[in-house]
């Protein structure tokens, strides 16, 4: 996976920067050379829909935290601290894995980028 485009951007390298935010996973889907490498697709979907995911999460604890603001708010700050974590945690993972030419798949979400770069 350490084939270099006319750029000199790696697909390891491009595959890594997708993670950086949803904006370079766009650009990369929409930008040849590396559209068209199946490797990069893959990581940029999968940023897309990891993006997607914290979101998604992160609504719910804001609604969660709502609820029982005057119940257990210390619980909602622990519940928002370990997600927070753990999606950072995941995203080093993912960051890594790219660099290293690995296609790590994230559960539920990997299949889905996965389907949707078509390999």
């Amino acid at each position: 996976m350490t084939e270099s485009t006319p750029t000199g951007l790696s697909d390891n390298s491009a595959g890594a920067l997708a993670y950086v935010t949803f904006i370079p996973a766009i650009v990369f889907l929409a930008m040849p050379p590396y559209n068209q490498s199946p490797y990069v697709r893959f990581h940029a979907w999968q940023s897309i829909f990891l993006f997607v995911a914290w979101i998604v999460l992160w609504i719910a604890m804001v609604i969660i935290a709502m609820v029982t603001v005057f119940f257990a708010p210390f619980l909602v700050t622990i519940l928002y601290f370990l997600l927070g974590l753990g999606f950072f945690a995941l995203w080093i993972v993912c960051v890594v894995q790219a660099l290293n030419g690995k296609r790590f798949m994230v559960p539920i979400i990997g299949a889905l980028a996965a389907k949707q770069a078509g390999v």
